[in-house]
Protein backbone atom coordinates (compact mmCIF):
# COMPACT_ATOMS: atom_id res chain seq x y z
CA UNK A 1 0.00 0.00 0.00
CA UNK A 2 1.06 3.62 -0.64
CA UNK A 3 2.93 4.91 2.43
CA UNK A 4 1.28 7.19 4.48
CA UNK A 5 2.56 6.08 8.30
CA UNK A 6 4.26 3.89 9.86
CA UNK A 7 1.47 1.43 9.30
CA UNK A 8 -1.08 1.38 6.61
CA UNK A 9 -3.99 -1.26 6.07
CA UNK A 10 -7.33 -2.49 5.95
CA UNK A 11 -9.77 -3.99 3.81
CA UNK A 12 -12.13 -7.12 3.63
CA UNK A 13 -14.05 -9.87 1.54
CA UNK A 14 -15.13 -13.89 1.56
CA UNK A 15 -13.73 -16.58 2.98
CA UNK A 16 -14.61 -20.08 1.19
CA UNK A 17 -13.50 -23.44 2.49
CA UNK A 18 -15.14 -26.69 0.85
CA UNK A 19 -16.61 -28.84 3.26
CA UNK A 20 -14.11 -31.27 3.50
CA UNK A 21 -12.01 -28.61 5.34
CA UNK A 22 -13.52 -26.94 8.70
CA UNK A 23 -11.98 -25.41 11.93
CA UNK A 24 -13.69 -27.70 14.45
CA UNK A 25 -11.98 -29.37 17.50
CA UNK A 26 -10.11 -32.10 15.30
CA UNK A 27 -6.62 -29.60 16.25
CA UNK A 28 -5.33 -26.78 15.78
CA UNK A 29 -4.25 -27.24 12.24
CA UNK A 30 -6.19 -28.53 9.45
CA UNK A 31 -4.30 -30.51 6.98
CA UNK A 32 -4.78 -29.61 3.31
CA UNK A 33 -2.16 -31.70 2.18
CA UNK A 34 1.87 -32.71 2.86
CA UNK A 35 3.78 -30.38 4.43
CA UNK A 36 0.61 -27.90 4.08
CA UNK A 37 -2.08 -26.70 6.70
CA UNK A 38 -4.08 -23.91 7.72
CA UNK A 39 -5.64 -22.76 11.22
CA UNK A 40 -7.99 -20.30 12.11
CA UNK A 41 -7.38 -19.09 15.54
CA UNK A 42 -9.02 -17.00 18.18
CA UNK A 43 -7.12 -13.86 19.43
CA UNK A 44 -7.20 -13.55 23.00
CA UNK A 45 -7.74 -9.98 22.66
CA UNK A 46 -11.16 -9.76 21.37
CA UNK A 47 -11.10 -6.71 18.52
CA UNK A 48 -13.76 -3.63 18.23
CA UNK A 49 -14.81 -5.34 15.25
CA UNK A 50 -14.98 -8.42 13.39
CA UNK A 51 -14.93 -12.29 14.63
CA UNK A 52 -11.35 -11.71 16.07
CA UNK A 53 -10.10 -14.64 13.72
CA UNK A 54 -6.70 -15.04 12.75
CA UNK A 55 -5.94 -17.12 9.47
CA UNK A 56 -2.59 -18.67 9.27
CA UNK A 57 -1.27 -20.88 6.50
CA UNK A 58 1.41 -23.19 7.61
CA UNK A 59 4.09 -23.80 4.73
CA UNK A 60 7.07 -26.77 5.20
CA UNK A 61 9.64 -25.60 2.79
CA UNK A 62 10.61 -28.97 2.52
CA UNK A 63 7.69 -29.39 0.09
CA UNK A 64 6.59 -25.58 -1.16
CA UNK A 65 8.94 -23.35 -3.03
CA UNK A 66 8.47 -19.60 -2.55
CA UNK A 67 8.00 -16.88 -5.57
CA UNK A 68 8.20 -13.63 -5.61
CA UNK A 69 6.14 -11.97 -8.13
CA UNK A 70 6.09 -8.35 -9.12
CA UNK A 71 4.43 -5.76 -11.33
CA UNK A 72 8.12 -4.24 -12.28
CA UNK A 73 9.01 -8.01 -13.85
CA UNK A 74 5.69 -8.40 -14.89
CA UNK A 75 4.93 -5.05 -17.70
CA UNK A 76 4.05 -3.22 -14.40
CA UNK A 77 0.43 -5.07 -14.05
CA UNK A 78 -1.23 -5.49 -11.09
CA UNK A 79 -3.36 -7.94 -9.86
CA UNK A 80 -5.37 -9.03 -7.09
CA UNK A 81 -3.78 -11.83 -4.79
CA UNK A 82 -6.47 -14.40 -6.48
CA UNK A 83 -5.64 -13.19 -10.13
CA UNK A 84 -1.60 -13.29 -9.09
CA UNK A 85 -2.07 -17.21 -8.19
CA UNK A 86 -4.49 -17.96 -11.63
CA UNK A 87 -1.64 -16.23 -13.90
CA UNK A 88 0.92 -17.92 -12.39
CA UNK A 89 -0.13 -21.30 -11.05
CA UNK A 90 0.37 -20.25 -7.19
CA UNK A 91 -1.21 -22.39 -4.81
CA UNK A 92 -1.61 -19.18 -2.27
CA UNK A 93 -0.59 -15.74 -2.61
CA UNK A 94 0.08 -12.73 -0.01
CA UNK A 95 1.42 -9.49 -0.01
CA UNK A 96 5.03 -9.01 -0.59
CA UNK A 97 5.41 -5.62 1.07
CA UNK A 98 4.15 -1.63 0.78
CA UNK A 99 4.73 -0.11 -1.91
CA UNK A 100 6.16 3.41 -2.60
CA UNK A 101 4.17 6.18 -4.26
CA UNK A 102 4.39 4.72 -7.60
CA UNK A 103 3.03 2.08 -7.12
CA UNK A 104 5.47 -0.05 -7.57
CA UNK A 105 8.14 0.09 -6.00
CA UNK A 106 8.67 -1.90 -2.49
CA UNK A 107 9.57 0.53 0.69
CA UNK A 108 12.93 -1.26 0.65
CA UNK A 109 14.91 -3.90 -1.04
CA UNK A 110 13.64 -5.84 -3.06
CA UNK A 111 15.63 -8.31 -5.55
CA UNK A 112 14.47 -11.33 -7.29
CA UNK A 113 16.86 -13.42 -9.17
CA UNK A 114 18.87 -10.49 -11.92
CA UNK A 115 15.60 -8.34 -11.28
CA UNK A 116 15.70 -5.59 -8.91
CA UNK A 117 12.51 -4.06 -8.19
CA UNK A 118 14.55 -1.40 -5.44
CA UNK A 119 18.15 -2.04 -5.30
CA UNK A 120 18.74 0.34 -2.15
CA UNK A 121 18.20 -0.61 1.55
CA UNK A 122 16.07 0.75 3.92
CA UNK A 123 17.82 1.79 6.49
CA UNK A 124 14.58 2.14 8.77
CA UNK A 125 13.57 -1.62 8.38
CA UNK A 126 15.03 -4.27 10.08
CA UNK A 127 13.86 -7.54 8.42
CA UNK A 128 14.33 -9.36 4.95
CA UNK A 129 12.71 -12.36 3.80
CA UNK A 130 15.34 -14.84 2.18
CA UNK A 131 14.58 -17.20 -0.24
CA UNK A 132 15.66 -19.44 -3.24
CA UNK A 133 19.23 -19.96 -1.84
CA UNK A 134 21.91 -20.42 -3.70
CA UNK A 135 23.10 -23.31 -2.01
CA UNK A 136 22.19 -25.72 0.65
CA UNK A 137 24.16 -24.11 3.69
CA UNK A 138 21.42 -22.00 4.58
CA UNK A 139 18.11 -22.92 5.32
CA UNK A 140 15.23 -22.94 2.19
CA UNK A 141 13.40 -19.47 3.56
CA UNK A 142 14.40 -17.30 6.67
CA UNK A 143 13.84 -13.78 7.93
CA UNK A 144 16.82 -12.39 8.93
CA UNK A 145 17.13 -10.08 11.23
CA UNK A 146 19.22 -7.29 10.44
CA UNK A 147 20.10 -6.10 14.05
CA UNK A 148 21.36 -9.29 15.04
CA UNK A 149 22.67 -11.72 11.81
CA UNK A 150 25.14 -10.51 9.36
CA UNK A 151 22.98 -9.66 6.54
CA UNK A 152 25.85 -8.61 4.24
CA UNK A 153 27.02 -11.87 3.89
CA UNK A 154 23.72 -13.65 3.91
CA UNK A 155 22.49 -11.34 1.33
CA UNK A 156 25.09 -13.04 -0.90
CA UNK A 157 23.47 -16.38 -0.06
CA UNK A 158 19.95 -15.78 -1.98
CA UNK A 159 18.57 -15.05 -5.10
CA UNK A 160 15.37 -13.41 -3.38
CA UNK A 161 15.63 -10.78 -0.75
CA UNK A 162 12.42 -8.71 0.16
CA UNK A 163 12.99 -5.97 2.93
CA UNK A 164 9.79 -5.07 5.02
CA UNK A 165 9.31 -3.60 8.65
CA UNK A 166 10.21 -6.08 11.44
CA UNK A 167 7.81 -7.19 13.99
CA UNK A 168 9.21 -10.00 15.93
CA UNK A 169 12.69 -9.79 16.44
CA UNK A 170 15.23 -12.88 16.66
CA UNK A 171 15.03 -12.79 20.39
CA UNK A 172 10.55 -13.30 19.97
CA UNK A 173 10.65 -9.97 21.26
CA UNK A 174 7.68 -7.18 20.34
CA UNK A 175 9.32 -4.82 18.91
CA UNK A 176 6.80 -2.44 17.71
CA UNK A 177 5.94 0.67 20.70
CA UNK A 178 2.35 1.16 22.02
CA UNK A 179 0.18 2.90 19.49
CA UNK A 180 -4.02 3.90 19.31
CA UNK A 181 -4.30 3.35 15.37
CA UNK A 182 -5.68 -0.12 14.37
CA UNK A 183 -6.11 -1.70 11.68
CA UNK A 184 -5.93 -5.16 9.48
CA UNK A 185 -2.65 -6.90 8.34
CA UNK A 186 -0.82 -9.55 6.88
CA UNK A 187 2.37 -10.32 8.46
CA UNK A 188 4.62 -13.03 7.20
CA UNK A 189 6.25 -15.05 10.26
CA UNK A 190 8.79 -18.29 10.82
CA UNK A 191 8.00 -20.76 13.29
CA UNK A 192 10.52 -22.47 15.57
CA UNK A 193 10.80 -25.57 13.20
CA UNK A 194 11.44 -23.71 10.14
CA UNK A 195 8.18 -23.60 8.76
CA UNK A 196 6.94 -20.19 6.89
CA UNK A 197 3.91 -18.53 8.15
CA UNK A 198 1.47 -17.00 5.96
CA UNK A 199 -0.66 -14.53 8.95
CA UNK A 200 -4.29 -12.79 8.06
CA UNK A 201 -5.84 -10.49 10.37
CA UNK A 202 -9.60 -8.88 9.05
CA UNK A 203 -10.30 -8.27 12.43
CA UNK A 204 -8.19 -4.73 12.79
CA UNK A 205 -5.53 -4.43 16.15
CA UNK A 206 -2.64 -1.91 16.70
CA UNK A 207 0.36 -3.85 15.47
CA UNK A 208 2.07 -3.96 18.67
CA UNK A 209 -0.47 -5.05 19.83
CA UNK A 210 -1.09 -8.02 17.10
CA UNK A 211 2.44 -8.77 17.52
CA UNK A 212 1.40 -9.87 21.40
CA UNK A 213 -1.44 -11.69 19.75
CA UNK A 214 0.55 -13.67 17.76
CA UNK A 215 3.41 -14.58 20.12
CA UNK A 216 0.59 -16.20 22.56
CA UNK A 217 -1.19 -18.10 19.76
CA UNK A 218 0.20 -21.88 20.13
CA UNK A 219 1.88 -21.69 17.04
CA UNK A 220 5.58 -21.58 17.93
CA UNK A 221 6.26 -18.29 16.09
CA UNK A 222 9.90 -17.21 16.32
CA UNK A 223 10.00 -14.16 13.91
CA UNK A 224 8.02 -11.95 11.73
CA UNK A 225 7.90 -9.37 9.09
CA UNK A 226 5.13 -6.62 8.71
CA UNK A 227 3.73 -7.32 4.90
CA UNK A 228 0.79 -4.89 4.31
CA UNK A 229 -2.22 -3.52 5.65
CA UNK A 230 -5.58 -1.81 4.80
CA UNK A 231 -7.54 -2.83 1.87
CA UNK A 232 -4.51 -4.20 0.03
CA UNK A 233 -3.77 -6.50 3.07
CA UNK A 234 -4.51 -9.45 1.09
CA UNK A 235 -4.15 -13.67 1.19
CA UNK A 236 -5.68 -16.15 -1.16
CA UNK A 237 -5.40 -19.72 -0.98
CA UNK A 238 -6.61 -22.51 -3.92
CA UNK A 239 -6.23 -26.01 -3.59
CA UNK A 240 -8.06 -29.81 -4.21
CA UNK A 241 -11.26 -28.27 -3.79
CA UNK A 242 -10.23 -25.75 -0.97
CA UNK A 243 -10.84 -21.92 -1.73
CA UNK A 244 -10.40 -19.12 0.84
CA UNK A 245 -9.85 -15.09 0.27
CA UNK A 246 -8.90 -13.07 3.39
CA UNK A 247 -8.54 -9.14 2.87
CA UNK A 248 -8.36 -6.36 5.63
CA UNK A 249 -11.15 -4.47 6.22
CA UNK A 250 -10.28 -1.41 8.46
CA UNK A 251 -7.85 1.30 8.94
CA UNK A 252 -8.42 4.48 11.68
CA UNK A 253 -8.09 7.46 9.94
CA UNK A 254 -8.53 5.89 6.20
CA UNK A 255 -11.30 3.12 5.39
CA UNK A 256 -13.13 3.22 8.54
CA UNK A 257 -16.30 1.54 6.48
CA UNK A 258 -15.72 -1.97 6.54
CA UNK A 259 -18.90 -3.12 4.73
CA UNK A 260 -17.03 -1.32 1.66
CA UNK A 261 -14.14 -3.47 1.88
CA UNK A 262 -13.41 -5.37 -1.74
CA UNK A 263 -10.01 -7.12 -2.56
CA UNK A 264 -7.74 -4.93 -4.59
CA UNK A 265 -4.55 -5.39 -7.06
CA UNK A 266 -1.47 -5.49 -5.38
CA UNK A 267 2.17 -4.69 -6.91
CA UNK A 268 3.56 -7.34 -5.69
CA UNK A 269 3.05 -10.82 -3.97
CA UNK A 270 4.85 -13.83 -2.77
CA UNK A 271 3.37 -17.10 -4.08
CA UNK A 272 3.92 -20.83 -3.27
CA UNK A 273 4.16 -24.08 -5.68
CA UNK A 274 4.31 -27.60 -5.20
CA UNK A 275 7.59 -28.81 -5.36
CA UNK A 276 8.06 -31.70 -7.69
CA UNK A 277 8.54 -35.26 -6.75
Amino acid sequence: MKIKSFALLQLAVCILFSTSVSFSDEGLWKKLNEGLFVGEFDAPLKSKMKDSKVTILKIDPQFYSFKLLSASEHNRMRFKAKKWCERHNLIAAINAGMYQSDGITNVGLMKNFSHLNNPRLNNSYKAVLAFNPVDSAVPEIQIIDLKCQDFDRLRLKYHTLIQNIRMISCRRENVWSKQDKIWSMAVFGMDQKGDALLILSEAPYSGHDFINILLSLPISIFNAAYLEGGPEASLYFSSKGVEFEKTGIYETGFQEDPYKSVALPIPNVIGIIKKPK
